[in-house]
């Protein structure tokens, strides 16, 4: 492209002439430098990792969606359900042909068929019933948010580290095709230095939304189960914050309905994060640097399309996702994968992030003073 082709395709804001011809030949260089198309990504198709065996604690909502998610897309399957309710882990079993039901969840940790646990309770459980794995010698997958709060998150860590086990935070997003794209993408510098990232994540979920949410004492609130979204996002865009500043809104239960979260990261770039169990928002997300940037549009946490775009607006190259289906086979996936090499943690998500990450929702939920009953 030429200098002046560039400049047909961008505005021409009112530097000085000097200015602007080395602001016109920059945008030249970058439009002919390579930065024609986004990296692949590594991610690998979930069929391909090792078969373990998995035990689902607590049959619930989340984890019917992720058996028929590893169902139906891997060749892990779940041989052990475990609840307080026998009859609820044996409705379980029939519905994805589990081959053991267990009325408690000591039984199915110490399950002896069991390779690995998948902890799919209340945040409020996260931390009690992690450790019941661990103490059992099982491995884990914690589902999102990994526990109530830091403290309890580091103690699992600890003791995860502290046996040798294999402990990761079930933030699908993380494993999915696409965020490895934009991984790649930061890692490679596409976008030159890394300036703003915006990300939001909005459902109608109170008041008539599943009561957990409204119960300060099952951790309830938009924060762990929606505001996490954007602000691990974030946090992988930015590596790490050096400053987070929230404002928000309380349900009459005291749990928080809604936040906005502005951070900044280490080399002064920012990052707006907004989240509400009030009303359904785009749930876009975006990075932008010096050269150009990255867009996800709406449910950018699940597997989706990444855009590179130009500082003149145009859309460069685009990715497309293998399939848009059971993205939450590839967390369960990569977990196979790293038990079968005897990982004890994922590259993709390290346990200091995780704790990183959980120091950052305690900080944002003291802002808005929100504290769960029991919490130490």
């Amino acid at each position: 492209m030429s200098l002046w082709s560039a400049a047909r395709h961008v505005e021409i804001f009112p530097l000085p002439v000097r200015g602007r011809l080395a602001w016109l030949h920059q945008v030249a260089a970058r439009h002919d430098g390579g930065m024609t198309s986004l990296p692949s990504s590594r991610i690998l198709d979930p069929l391909d990792a090792p078969a373990i065996r998995w035990g689902v604690l607590a049959p619930g909502g989340i984890a019917r969606d992720w058996t028929a998610a590893l169902h139906a897309t891997t060749a892990s399957r779940v041989v052990a359900a475990g609840s307080r309710s026998l009859e609820r882990a044996q409705a379980f079993a029939a519905e994805f042909g589990v081959e053991r039901s267990h009325g408690s969840y000591e039984a199915l940790v110490a399950d002896g068929g069991v390779d690995a646990v998948y902890v799919a309770s209340p945040h409020s459980q996260h931390h009690e019933h992690a450790l019941l794995a661990l103490g059992a010698g099982k491995p884990v997958l914690v589902e999102k948010a990994f526990t109530r709060n830091g403290v309890e998150a580091t103690a699992v860590v600890e003791a995860a580290r502290a046996a040798g086990l294999l402990a990761v935070e079930a933030m699908w997003t993380r494993f999915l095709p696409h965020i490895d794209v934009v991984r790649r993408c930061l890692e490679d510098g596409v976008l030159g230095e890394v300036k703003a990232v915006e990300a939001d994540h909005g459902q109608l979920l109170y008041p008539d939304g599943p009561r957990r949410l409204a119960d300060p004492a099952l951790a309830g609130g938009a924060l762990l189960d929606l505001a996490i979204y954007p602000i691990s996002f974030a946090h992988l865009a930015l590596g790490g914050f050096t400053a987070v500043r929230a404002t928000g809104t309380l349900a009459e239960t005291g749990v928080d309905a809604s936040e906005t979260v502005a951070v900044t990261g280490a080399q002064g770039a920012i990052g707006t994060l907004a989240s509400t169990m009030l009303a359904k928002t785009p749930c876009s997300a975006s990075i932008s640097g010096a050269a150009a940037r990255l867009e996800i549009d709406g449910w950018f946490y699940r597997p989706n399309t990444v855009r590179l775009v130009g500082l003149d607006d145009r859309e460069i190259d685009r990715y497309e996702p293998p399939s848009r289906e059971h993205g939450l086979a590839y967390e369960a996936a990569e977990f196979a994968r790293l038990l079968a090499a005897g990982k004890t943690e994922s590259d993709l998500l390290p346990l200091d992030e995780t704790l990183r990450i959980m120091h950052v929702l305690d900080d944002v939920r003291a802002q808005l003073g929100v504290r769960f009953p029991g919490e130490r």
